[in-house]
């Protein structure tokens, strides 16, 4: 049984990403191999600047804790953030740096959104390197979700029908890679 933990990454007013990720959650658990799924935004824990990492604070904020212990727990990770500037949110990066260990042999999943046409496709590209900076299998398929307003009705459903496509085949694939894994480390 596979536990899966999702990270929607900006604090920005408006932001799509937690639709996005709301939609992921419920798409891993409709899998019958998924005995946990936890779906944990950056904007809710409202993390300080980084200093230190939480395995080196004495007195961590409000909620790292808990943040580390889902990151953790999980056989396999999905990154979500907007692209700003060319790059992945500030807020996520803030956020994964407190953390390194949690990561390290872990499948992540990347997912960028963008209210272009590309979908974030360098933020992608940028996380990709971080994840292999973090230890973990960055992998190869990713969910680049092009003009995100339009994806989504007012009521959050579903209304892009290559999302409707994409998005489970991106977390079959996810899923795939982390029972391989999990395969692997029951072997060795």
């Amino acid at each position: 049984m596979l536990k899966i933990t999702i990270v929607s990454g900006t604090k920005r007013l408006g932001r799509k990403t937690p639709k996005v990720g709301a939609y992921l959650e419920k798409l891993f658990k409709e899998h019958p191999e998924v005995q946990e799924v936890n779906l944990l935004d950056v904007a809710t824990y409202d993390f300080p600047v980084m200093e230190e990492r939480r395995g080196r604070l004495d007195n961590p904020p409000a909620g790292l804790d808990e943040f580390g212990e889902a990151l953790d727990r999980a056989d396999a990770i999905v990154f979500i953030s907007p692209e700003y500037n060319g790059s992945y949110a500030g807020a996520f990066k803030n956020t994964i740096d407190y953390f390194r260990k949690e990561f390290e042999r872990k499948p992540i999943g990347v997912v960028t959104v963008s209210d272009g046409r590309l979908g974030g496709v360098n933020a992608s590209h940028d996380l990709q390197k971080l994840i292999l900076a973090l230890g973990g299998y960055a992998m190869p398929k990713k969910l680049m979700v092009s003009n995100v307003g339009r994806v989504f009705d007012d009521n959050g459903e579903v209304v892009d029908e290559h999302f409707e496509k994409s998005a489970p085949a991106f977390a079959a694939e996810l899923l795939w890679l982390a029972t391989a894994i999990q395969h692997h480390k029951e072997l060795v």
